[in-house]
């Protein structure tokens, strides 16, 4: 019916100055769109922590980090305050399921003792610290996460939150 020239809903179909695009691309597009919308709800919770805690200039670029890594903030007492949305590819779980928890709600058997112990050694001296440790999964998976974790000062220089940004390895 459409290669027929004279059928007039062919001629006017063909009139038309559109570009078409396939459906697939929707649901790309659609996809793409809620990322950017997670950075940018995830940047501004993290202002609002920054803001609420009074945090010294930190300097970091949360919007890039949140492209590619995953980032978590605890009070100075190590209960989770933040996860950033891109975590449940991580790990699977969500925000919600991790709020108030610490950050030992990751390990298991196989963590390894040596490494939770250098970490928590730079976090009482109040240190930064790069580490990778062996993580689990919400399914019980284990996965190797590269850390680099940071302690936060407000401007009084006291110290009220920690925040990792991670990644696996």
């Amino acid at each position: 019916m459409l290669n027929d020239v004279n059928n007039p809903k062919e001629k006017y179909f063909r009139s038309l100055k559109c570009n078409s695009i396939p459906l697939l691309s929707w649901g790309f597009s659609n996809s793409f769109y809620t990322e950017i919308k997670n950075i940018v709800l995830d940047t501004h919770k993290i202002s609002n922590i920054a803001h609420d805690k009074k945090w010294k200039n930190t300097g970091w670029d949360f919007k890039n980090k949140l492209e590619e890594k995953v980032i978590l903030i605890t009070d100075a007492k190590l209960n989770i305050v933040f996860a950033s949305h891109n975590m449940h590819k991580m790990n699977g779980y969500v925000e919600e399921e991790v709020l108030g928890q610490s950050p030992k709600m990751f390990q298991g058997k196989k963590t390894v003792m040596e490494t939770s112990n250098q970490i928590r050694e730079a976090i009482i001296l109040q240190q930064p610290f790069v580490k990778q440790v062996l993580n689990y999964k919400k399914n019980g998976e284990v996965y190797y996460c590269n850390i680099e974790g940071f302690p936060v000062f407000n401007k009084k220089g006291e110290l009220v939150n920690f925040i990792a940004f991670e990644q696996v390895a």
